[in-house]
């Protein structure tokens, strides 16, 4: 990458060539990375939650209705009650060690192992970091502090394999509003999905085969559970459903199973309107009555575990299953850090990035 700088005193910094002698120093030119996921409180207490939930559920990507109907609701009675139970959801799976959520422990985890990666391979020409979509850090402060080292080009990348408007389309919405408020824009790319990338669906695959090889029994079925979403977002052209079936089909074909291995099914439904399903809460007790006493379930949909994992398949749904007659149930943690994981994302990294490095 050619830089038009001059060294200084301060490291990583120079004075443009042929700029007046008191131009202020500029970073040296570089390309950012920043990984983007969903968010966490900073603790679990009422007011973090509230906090923490009253950003996530005012996102009128996430809960579209009319603003002037759904705010007194929301901030009159939702959030004077819900961050009671997430706080105890919350505190269930919490890294007591580090004081903060699962969800934030691995995504620093994921980024120091890419950065180990990219820096092997592109020296200091390239910075990586990570921010939340809600909560901290914020993708304001991550994005403007790239800029500051000198970023003038971004890769963007949420981490989520399915598109989703409440995921995929709010993080990069969030990303550009700080475009909007800055003098000098760096240039950015988006990553699309990649819910059928052949790495990821290695590293699925791999994941469940190790997991079904450390059961003392080996389920009968796999429930490969997604966040759900309303079913008109399906009839309004969000390809998210489309993307997790198509994963699961992907998923089960590296394995070789038939239709009675593998059953795709829906978690975190709220509300009034239809949803897609089936709902894997109710799905697995059907599963447990029909005599598929032992199963494992596995989230594909979350780069990460968090408490849509650790706390509602792996507590929840185990528990809706075995009141129902089951007998043994095996959680496939999300691919995390493992190293088939990391090597996935730096694939689809090296694609985007093509042309800046």
């Amino acid at each position: 990458m050619s830089s038009t700088v001059v060294v200084s005193d301060q490291p990583g910094e120079g004075r443009l060539a042929h700029a007046p002698s008191d131009h202020p120093p500029v970073p040296r030119a570089r390309v950012g990375v920043l990984l983007a996921n969903l968010g966490t409180p900073d603790a679990t207490d009422y007011w973090s939650m509230r906090r923490y939930l009253s950003e996530f559920l005012s996102d009128q990507r996430v809960v579209d209705y009319a603003r002037w109907k759904w705010q007194p609701l929301l901030q009159g009675i939702i959030l004077t009650k819900r961050p009671f139970s997430s706080g105890k959801a919350y505190r269930s799976i919490w890294n007591h060690e580090l004081d903060e959520s699962p969800l934030l422990t691995i995504t620093r985890e994921q980024t120091h192992k890419i950065a180990a990666r990219l820096k092997e391979a592109y020296g200091d020409e390239v910075i990586v970091d990570f921010c939340m979509r809600y909560g901290n850090p914020s993708t304001d402060s991550v994005l403007r502090g790239l800029q500051a080292q000198g970023c003038e080009r971004i890769l963007f990348f949420p981490l989520y394999p399915q598109y989703a408007s409440p995921t995929t389309a709010t993080a990069n919405d969030h990303a550009f509003r700080t475009l909007m408020q800055l003098k000098w824009q760096p240039a950015i790319r988006t990553v699309p999905a990649y819910y059928a990338h052949p790495d990821y669906i290695e590293a699925l695959a791999a994941s469940v085969t190790e997991a079904y090889a450390a059961a003392e029994q080996r389920p009968k079925v796999l429930v490969v559970s997604y966040h759900g979403v309303p079913k008109r977002y399906l009839l309004e052209g969000d390809p998210y459903y489309c993307q997790c079936r198509k994963t699961t089909r992907l998923l089960q074909a590296r394995l070789g199973w038939d239709d009675t291995q593998i059953v795709t099914a829906f978690q975190s439904q709220f509300g009034p309107e239809e949803w897609v399903g089936p709902a894997t809460v109710e799905h697995v007790a059907s599963l447990a009555r029909e005599g598929k006493k032992r199963i494992a379930v596995i989230s594909p949909a979350f780069a990460a575990d968090c408490v849509e994992t650790l706390e509602e398949i792996n507590q929840e749904i185990r528990d809706s299953f075995m009141e129902a007659g089951g007998e043994a149930f095996t959680y496939v943690p999300c691919l995390n850090d493992r190293d088939d994981h990391i090597d996935a994302l730096m694939a689809v990294m090296r694609n985007e990035l093509g042309g800046w490095v």
